[in-house]
């Protein structure tokens, strides 16, 4: 699942990406406004964690432009301005959720995870598909009871897709989620990753649609 993280304080930065990455997220990390546009222009993303006080475009310009254009992406903002006053304007902006700097780490996973569940439309912390069952809390894969070890990026195609269940995810979706704007992709990269995770987990869990890219069926 694929993090984008918004932050100029190269202590801070630090900090969020280590837990964000240790908590087997995808994490993009940029330091200004500018780069956070470009990144956004050109990749999707799961979250943002966005700093409100950036060098050039400011987070709050960033947040504004974002949801003009119809971006709903969840953003979570990070910020030393922690007066009412200021969480409102952050929320009246866009921002889905607040944390006031200082902060605790795992208050901030807490809510990560909080606002993915609830851009997906789910409550529980654990997805059960016939005998496969995906914890996001702990991120593990058991299947009859057996736990599955995957990559990352296994794991994020079988995020995207079983929490999607029923709506096919494009094969740039999917290359979208594993790499960032920056980054090459190797042109049969989604086939080998959807054919690990077929032997692992079982050919029935993901059906190609030819043109289209891949699905897990509803139960």
């Amino acid at each position: 699942m694929k993090i984008l993280l918004v932050e100029d304080d190269d202590l801070i930065g630090s900090g969020v990406e280590i837990s964000l990455s240790q908590a087997d997220y995808d994490v993009e990390w940029v330091r200004d406004g500018h780069d956070a546009a470009m990144a956004l222009a050109t990749t999707r993303y799961a979250l943002i964690v966005l700093d409100l006080g950036l060098p050039g475009k400011s987070g709050t310009d960033l947040l504004r432009s974002m949801r003009e254009a119809g971006d709903d992406t969840p953003v979570l903002v990070l910020t030393a301005r922690g007066t009412v006053a200021d969480r409102v304007r952050g929320l009246d902006a866009g921002a889905d959720d607040y944390l006031a700097k200082p902060f605790e780490l795992s208050e901030m996973l807490a809510r990560c995870r909080a606002l993915v569940r609830r851009s997906q439309g789910r409550s529980g912390e654990t997805i059960v598909w016939r005998d496969i069952a995906v914890d996001l809390t702990t991120h593990t894969v058991t299947r009859n009871d057996s736990r599955v070890a995957l990559t990352a990026k296994e794991w994020s195609i079988l995020i995207q897709l079983i929490t999607h269940q029923g709506a096919p995810q494009s094969r740039t979706r999917l290359e979208d989620l594993l790499y960032g704007w920056s980054d090459g992709v190797e042109s049969n990269a989604i086939e080998v990753h959807v054919s690990n995770l077929r032997k692992k987990l079982g050919a029935d869990l993901i059906r190609t649609i030819r043109g289209i890219g891949y699905i897990v069926e509803k139960p």
